[in-house]
């Protein structure tokens, strides 16, 4: 009689689930930052780490608390299904994206006054990343984008959000519009980023009671959606200090971001 198999890794039966359709699919994040706090998020559900001996020594407190086994690979020959660009520094991991629940249950006000970040159609992963970070360091609530059309949880995006990924609550939603007009509902102003408002975004605050409030960003180049400076309450610029300004909308999210949360504080 052939011995019994051994049990298969975690990692492997929720891989061949996936193929089979019978679960999320997964994403590699990669980078010693990334892959630090994914490790120490609780909530993070982890399948395989993959990690030089350097990079293994580095992050060995946070291997210990997540209770997971990494292999252990040659530099020369980092297994993980990685792009050829990528800057791993030696540390991968697969996991599963995050769940962080809905709209309605996230983002209704509690007696306060929460802030909001809404990107419309931005897919730079690189921007998303960005924007996490400001609004993690920005206090904002969450930051929520279509479920099409905009960048998704990928390691190039974990990387540069540098560990905001795993505590920025980032939702996903069908359809934008319809989420704008739930927060309306739940007591939000909507206030659209646009160069070309007539008001900038101080002015519209100023006028403003103390109230739970949403930033709305649109996608280098096209901006904001017809539909969506539509369904925004209002649009406001960010004052600029020449005849012209255009920031990237990473940097506009923190700018905005900023004001806001000090106008919050007033």
């Amino acid at each position: 009689m052939a011995p019994r198999d051994r049990k298969k890794p975690v990692w492997v039966v929720e891989k061949e689930r996936n193929r089979k359709g019978e679960g999320p699919g997964t994403l590699w994040l990669f980078g010693l930052h990334a892959v630090r706090d994914a490790l120490l998020n609780p909530e993070r559900k982890k399948l395989r780490l993959i990690l030089t001996r350097n990079a293994a020594d580095k992050l060995a407190e946070a291997v210990a608390r997540s209770e997971i086994t990494p292999e252990i690979a040659d530099p020369r020959r980092f297994p993980a299904p990685l792009e050829p660009q990528s800057v791993h520094q030696g540390a991968a991991i697969e996991v599963f994206p995050l769940e962080w629940g809905s709209v309605s249950e996230l983002c209704a006000p509690r007696g306060d006054t929460p802030l909001l970040l809404l990107l419309d159609r931005v897919t730079d992963p690189h921007n998303v990343g960005a924007i996490l970070r400001s609004a993690e360091v920005f206090g904002a609530r969450a930051v929520i984008a279509p479920l099409r059309h905009s960048a998704p949880e990928t390691g190039a995006l974990a990387k540069t959000a540098s560990g905001a990924l795993e505590r920025q609550p980032y939702l996903r939603v069908q359809n934008l519009a319809s989420a704008m007009r739930a927060l309306k509902e739940m007591g939000y102003f909507l206030i659209g980023l646009d160069g070309t408002a007539d008001e900038t975004l101080e002015t519209v605050l100023d006028k403003l009671p103390p109230v739970a409030t949403a930033l709305v960003l649109g996608a280098e180049g096209p901006g904001l959606r017809k539909l969506t400076k539509e369904t925004c309450h209002t649009l406001a610029k960010i004052r600029f200090a020449r005849g012209f300004g255009s920031l990237n909308v990473s940097n506009a999210a923190a700018v905005g971001l900023y004001i806001t949360m000090q106008k919050h504080k007033d």
